[in-house]
This record gives C-alpha cells, structure tokens and sequence, in this order.
C-alpha cells in the first residue's frame, strides 16, 4: 500500500476501450480477498486514499460511467485477509488468521456498513458482485440493504442470499446445450493463470474465448471476461489485443448471439441456434468438416444465407441426400469456405420469406398441449 500509485490510470481511456470492443458493462473489484479497498471508504485505513495516489478510483470510474450512461457494477470478496474479525481458517481462498480475533457478526457489520458506502456514495450502481461466501453464511438483509438503497440493483449468486442470477466460471459446461432455466451470467479470464494483473501471464487464444462467449450467450446467459490492468492502470498489450480481436468479431455475429435460442429446431450437433421469426442463426461451435452442411430435420429453403464474419453469401438447397432411403428432403448449405473457417467462430444467418421460428413454450405449458419436445 506504502508503494501503490497507478498514475497512468485514465476512467476515459478505460470506457473508450470497453466500449469500442462492444462491452455492455463494467465490473469493477471494489474489494479483493486481501481487504484492500479502492475507494474512499471511513470503515478502514487500508485504502487507495492512503497510497501516494490518494484518489478514488471507484468515485473516477463511476463519474466516467455516469457521464456515458454505461453500467456500473462493483465487485466485493466476501473473504477479508485484512479485518481480523473475518474468520480465516486457512479454508479455500482463506489465509490463517488469530483466532482469538474471529467474530462473523463483528465483520458482517463492517460489511454492511461498506456496502452502504458504495450504494449510497457514487449514484446509480448496477449491480454488486459478491464473490467467495467461504463459510456459506446466510444474511437476507444485506440484499434487502442493497435493494433499499439501489432498487434495481442486480445481484449475483455468491453472496450472502439466493441472488438474482448464476455465475458458473471458467469451464464448467455441461447440461447438453439446453438453454438456461435461469438468469445465467458465466465468467472467464483472458489469462489463463489469474483474474488480476500478473507478471508473465500466459493467455488464453482468441477463438477458445470466442468459443465460450458464444456458446453461454447463444443459449440465453451473459459472459463477463476478466482482464487485469497492472499496477500503473495499464492494461498489458496482450490483453488489450485480445480483447479488441473479440470486439471486432462480436461486432459482425452479436445480433446472432443474442437472440433467443431455438432448441432442437434442427438435429445437428456441431452448432447451437438462435432467432426469432424470419431470422435463423446456425453458431458453429466448431469448424464444419467439409464445404456442405445438412441441416436434418429443417426443409424451408430461406432467401439468403450469409456467412456473418465475411459477408459471403453461401448457396442453400432443398433436395434429398444421396444416402436417405425415402426422398427426405432437407436444407443443404453448400459452397462453405471450409478451410477458411478455422479462425474464428462462425455464425450463419438465414432469411425466410415469412416467419419459422416459433416462440419457445415452456416445458409445463407444452406438456399440457400435448406437445413431448420444445418448439
């Protein structure tokens, strides 16, 4: 703390970036495991106003957000290695600290009395982002403290109450590829060693988080991707090229990605879909393996099918295929640039000349029309 002074730190800089690479929302590590706090809090002297930087970066960022209409989220660990009330027994993501000192009801007061800071100090805040409940303890009303002071507020599934959504993490899929039964935000970091800033990282390839980010939004989440700016404010080269290459990409197949999906619309299991109404969008989670792709179970022939990356309109047939012994007819995509499919995640969009996709009925409500599978 004695050192700490990230004077190249620009709020500008950091939403002009968020922003041209198509984020829709910050959040912000207000506080980490190791207690230290980046704001101006009354609570403790172990803060940013007590570095040679003497500024408040959460106060900087969230003017910065205010000025853009962008949100603000604020990250809190639960976990504190610095208030010797918090009980740390050396439990994951714990250190070992004086027992003698360990009083939950004690810490959970200093909790709240932070969480009111921040709800109450810096304007409109999105959400709180809890993270690393270690003793699993329940205590409704610090939510009902956020949502008095920050009626919608939204908050995730890790603090101290059920939450308004899940956060599953790195990667950790594994329900089939069905669409999310519940409000679903997934998270991962562009390193692949840390969620912070760390000397030597090694990183993760472009196309493995593009991959993610499509598969959690195509089936109805949202996806947080973690980057670490370094102790000067900075973020590292590699992370901001990173970060840009998804922008880029996001920017020409998002509209497909955020879509509803459309379970079991078609039997192939090398994409996921989404759309609504005359639009279709084929997500392929994997390069196809050859330069035609048979969309078995569909036989609408749509108007245009185009290639989202490129722009290349790809031709669409609707005949039998050669090995099918009663004439089933289905929809070829053919002329795909196989080969050249390799880089990035690819998205198809195809154009009908009238509605065939059907909103999705829940199970309950299929079930008492008589319908066994989704539409």
């Amino acid at each position: 703390m004695e050192k700490f002074n990230p004077g190249k730190f620009d709020p500008v800089q950091w939403l002009d970036m968020i922003q041209e690479n198509g984020m829709e929302y910050l959040v912000f590590t207000a506080k980490h495991h190791d207690g230290f706090c980046m704001w101006d809090t009354k609570e403790t002297s172990y803060n940013i106003m007590n570095t040679p930087y003497r500024k408040d970066i959460v106060g900087m960022l969230a003017e910065e957000c205010h000025k853009r209409d962008f949100p603000l989220e604020l990250y809190y660990s639960c976990v504190d290695w610095h208030h010797k009330a918090y009980p740390n027994l050396g439990r994951h993501h714990e250190i070992v600290t004086d027992p003698s000192c360990h009083d939950m009801e004690e810490y959970m007061d200093f909790l709240k009395r932070q969480i009111r800071e921040l709800c109450s100090n810096y304007g409109k805040i999105h959400g709180i982002w809890w993270d690393m409940n270690v003793p699993e303890y329940v205590d409704a009303s610090v939510h009902e403290l956020i949502h008095s002071l920050q009626p919608s507020a939204v908050i995730n599934n890790r603090g101290y109450a059920q939450g308004d959504y899940s956060t599953p993490e790195r990667n950790c899929f594994s329900n089939g590829f069905l669409p999310f039964a519940n409000l679903t935000e997934a998270c991962d970091s562009v390193g692949m060693n840390a969620w912070s800033y760390r000397k030597d990282e090694d990183y993760f390839s472009v196309r493995k988080l593009e991959k993610q980010i499509a598969l959690y939004t195509a089936l109805g989440g949202n996806f947080l991707l973690n980057a670490g700016p370094d102790e000067m404010g900075l973020f590292p080269e590699k992370a901001r090229d990173i970060l840009h290459r998804i922008g880029v990409w996001y920017g020409k197949v998002g509209k497909a990605l955020v879509s509803p999906p459309c379970p079991g619309l078609v039997k192939n299991a090398s994409f996921l879909c989404t759309g609504k109404g005359k639009k279709l969008y084929l997500v392929f989670l994997d390069p196809p393996a050859g330069e035609t792709v048979n969309l078995e179970g569909f036989a609408i022939l749509p108007e245009k099918a185009v290639l989202l990356n490129t722009g290349k309109e790809v031709t669409a047939t609707l005949e039998p295929m050669a090995y099918t012994l009663h004439g089933e007819k289905r929809l070829r995509l053919r002329d795909l640039p196989a080969d050249e499919m390799n880089e990035e995640i690819n998205v198809m969009e195809l154009s009908f000349s009238e509605d065939v996709i059907i909103p999705q009925m829940t199970l309950s409500a299929a079930n008492e029309s008589g319908i066994e599978k989704d539409l």
